[in-house]
């Protein structure tokens, strides 16, 4: 079916904040506001020389950290030429008149982040906060507060008919009238981001799980829109019936009759999308840049702007772009290739426009011949460290006969013989794994029919290395298929924590409770505080975790504080207990109050999977009981429980969550190892199907995927639920995993498919 639309082009774009842009404000016919990250507000007017133009008129100065949400208060007797009221992080909502440019009101009341505003048909202000609640404003004067959702809210707009909807971080909408809620709306993976009004047909929603919502009031669910590969931060409608969303995967997304019709890309997170009243749309971007986007050919930006335009998009995509371990812009130009080279075969990679090229040097012919264009290396975003410095790769390599697991870094431009030599004299191993380790390299980095220069000296003894083709005194490669990635020995940890922003979050919830005369009693004191600073210290000091010691008491208070504290506020708790039980003397001590306290840890997991699921408190219980693998004083406790721990948390295998995905993958490979030892046939097939499920699941990345078939190939290798797997068709998992482009997701399949032959 043909959709009849006009795409949009480049109008112009408004430059001055220094910042991100962060919200947009279409104000009627008078103008466009913009909040930055910078701290202010900008007004942008219509320029009378050029209706192609729009300039900036006014600048508001007033809050003291980056702005977000904005609305406008069209001109009355007390706002002759209008009104903007702003919120920002710093908790403040202001209002500003824009005749004077002087802030009217400063309404002081929420305890964290004001993440959206609206105004009701009576001008009262209705603002929503990351303290989960809504106030009402009148006259510069709180008149009304409550607690709308669990969870932080993030989005708040008013229907036509009054009431009032919020989307929230408990993946939930709600429907209000006064205080009073009428509907829940459910049906979100995550985090509820933004909201608009679809005139005549309902709610419009956008999500962190990728996807955007039309709701009818009645809270039916008429159409879901699947095409952003992102976080969804805002969606705006106009009359025509077009929608327009912005997102974290950088474009602004144009819908009609829930067909995505049009992808504009931007060369950064697109934080706001809106439409004007004809239709053309304004996108405020990371990049400090407000765009406005038109159909209008009389109004579309001249040629060499669209060039510009095109330019900085290209030149942003290769900045981010790596090839051969480099980036792209870092590479030589194709004036390189007139040197010539210095030894037959002697490759070359050149940028050549948004590509990396190999060359290979022809000593006979003294030219350098194309090989062909090199496949991208990872994004900078995504390159993993060691030691302190970035890779391409970091390569897990198991010695075998009970070695610990080495870590092997390697960048595409390196050679691997090089690295190979380098990397078995640091780890004191025979250099007779040279030509194994230099395979494994190439087989994994997808390198392959590449020549180097094999020669190596030894440095220490003056010999030479093994060199391919000739005989080692090490052993003969068996006919026996050898595994490459299982079985999985041993546990995976989440070990990695940011102290300063748990104790951060920490303290801002315990200042909410002190504000609330209802929940002062469930407060922090001083003393406590001071209590949660020493585990937190003792956790940072890892030199010292064999000999430091914590006290039962401040084991007792964070327990407490899980049984105590409203529920949308014991995550960064959560977080805090995961470190603990990586410390030999907390793990320990935890176990006792576990024992003593009837299973408190049954009791909370129970409590963050109900429904509805706050993401934060499932990403946090998940790694916590991933943590407890860590000590065997937990190994009786994880069988047992073993079938509704993988229950509980079973809704992450269809999240479209990629921390929760790779959470819920290691908490399966952890079982894994774990029932192999034991031989729990019954657990080990339980854990079987849950990681067939989520191992189906098409949004499952790459590391997600890997752990879990690990987890399949290891399972089957031991033999007591083989036959199970092939019961579940799992020839087809395996031959799926097989035909991906990451190698090792590819081996594993390998691995897995030869199981299915071995009788």
């Amino acid at each position: 079916m043909e959709i009849d639309f006009n795409e949009y082009q480049l109008r112009c774009e408004l430059h001055g904040h220094e910042d991100d842009v962060r919200g947009i404000c279409v104000c009627g016919n008078d103008g466009i506001a913009t909040s930055s990250r910078d701290q202010t507000v900008r007004f942008w007017s219509l320029d009378s020389s050029d209706k192609r133009k729009i300039t900036c008129s006014k600048i508001l100065l007033g809050h003291s950290s980056f702005v977000g949400p904005l609305v406008w208060i069209s001109p009355n007797q007390e706002f002759p030429q209008g009104g903007i009221v702003s919120g920002g992080m710093d908790t403040l909502v202001l209002v500003w008149d824009l005749e004077t440019v002087e802030k009217v009101h400063t309404l002081q009341g929420h305890k964290l982040q004001v993440t959206a505003i609206a105004l009701d048909d009576n001008g009262d202000i209705i603002s929503s906060s990351v303290d989960c609640t809504l106030r009402r404003w009148r006259n510069g004067q709180s008149v009304e507060t409550w607690e709308a959702h669990k969870a932080p809210i993030q989005a708040v707009i008013k229907l036509p008919s009054g009431e009032i909807v919020t989307g929230s971080s408990d993946t939930t909408l709600k429907l209000w009238k006064g205080k009073t809620c009428l509907h829940t709306f459910d049906g979100h993976a995550d985090t509820v981001r933004g909201l608009a009004v679809m005139p005549g047909l309902g709610i419009l929603s956008a999500s962190h799980d990728g996807s955007l919502r039309l709701w009818a009031v009645s809270g039916e669910v008429l159409m879901e829109m699947v095409g952003h590969t992102a976080i969804v931060y805002s969606v705006d409608s106009h009359t025509s019936g077009l929608i327009v969303s912005g997102s974290e995967d950088r474009f602004a997304k144009i819908w009609k009759d829930g067909v995505c019709v049009q992808s504009i890309e931007h060369p950064g997170c697109v934080w706001d999308a809106k439409f004007l009243e004809n239709g053309d749309i304004v996108t405020a971007c990371s990049d400090g840049t407000v765009r406005i986007w038109t159909v209008h050919q009389d109004t579309v930006a001249d040629q060499l702007e669209l060039d510009l335009f095109a330019s900085q998009l290209s030149q942003y995509k290769a900045s981010r772009k790596r090839v051969g371990g480099l980036k792209l812009e870092e590479l030589p130009d194709l004036d390189s290739l007139k040197i010539p080279g210095t030894s037959d075969g002697q490759t070359k990679i050149v940028r050549e426009g948004d590509n990396g090229v190999a060359y290979a040097w022809n000593m006979s012919e003294q030219k350098w011949d194309k090989i062909g264009e090199v496949v991208d290396g990872p994004e900078e975003s995504s390159r993993p460290f060691h030691d302190g410095a970035q890779y391409d790769y970091v390569f897990d390599v198991d010695i075998g006969d009970g070695m610990p697991i080495r870590k092997l870094p390697y960048n595409r431009s390196d050679n691997p013989y090089d690295v190979a030599d380098k990397w078995l004299l640091k780890e004191s191993l025979p250099l007779s794994f040279r030509e194994q380790i230099v395979q494994f390299i190439l087989q994994n980095t997808g390198q392959k029919d590449i020549t180097f220069d094999a020669s190596f000296c030894d440095p220490y003894t003056g010999s030479n290395a093994y060199v391919p083709g000739q005989s080692s005194y090490v052993s003969d490669i068996s006919a026996k298929h050898t595994f490459k990635h299982i079985p999985k020995k041993g546990m995976l940890v989440f070990d990695a924590a940011q102290f300063d922003g748990i104790l951060k979050k920490i303290t801002e919830f315990n200042n909410a409770l002190l504000s609330d005369q209802e929940t002062h009693n469930l407060s922090l004191t001083e003393p406590d505080v001071s209590r949660l600073c020493s585990v937190i210290k003792t956790l940072k000091d890892t030199s010292y975790y064999h000999s430091s010691k914590f006290p039962d008491s401040d084991i007792a208070l964070l327990l407490n504080l899980l049984q105590s504290w409203p529920i949308g506020m014991i995550f960064p708790v959560i977080d805090l207990l995961r470190m603990v039980v990586l410390h030999p003397d907390g793990a320990t001590k935890l176990h006792k109050h576990f024992e003593a306290k009837n299973d408190i840890l049954t009791e909370v997991i129970k409590k963050v999977t109900a429904n509805p699921a706050i993401p934060a408190n499932l990403l946090t219980s998940i790694r916590t009981i991933v943590n407890l693998f860590k000590n065997s004083c937990y190994y009786n406790w994880l069988q047992k429980h073993c079938s509704e721990i993988l229950d509980a948390f079973s809704s992450c295998s269809s999240s479209s969550n990629k921390n929760l995905h790779l959470s819920y993958s290691t908490l399966i490979l952890n079982y894994t190892v774990l029932l192999i030892e034991s031989k729990d046939q019954e657990g080990q097939s339980q854990v079987l199907s849950a990681a067939l499920e989520i191992v189906e699941n098409e949004n499952v990345e790459g590391g997600s995927k890997f752990r879990t078939l690990v987890a399949i190939g290891s399972l089957m290798l031991e033999g007591l639920v083989k036959k199970i797997a092939l019961d579940f068709d799992v020839l087809n998992v395996a031959k799926a995993a097989k035909g991906s482009k990451e190698a090792k997701i590819a081996e594993v399949g390998s691995d897995i498919e030869v199981l299915t032959r071995q009788s």
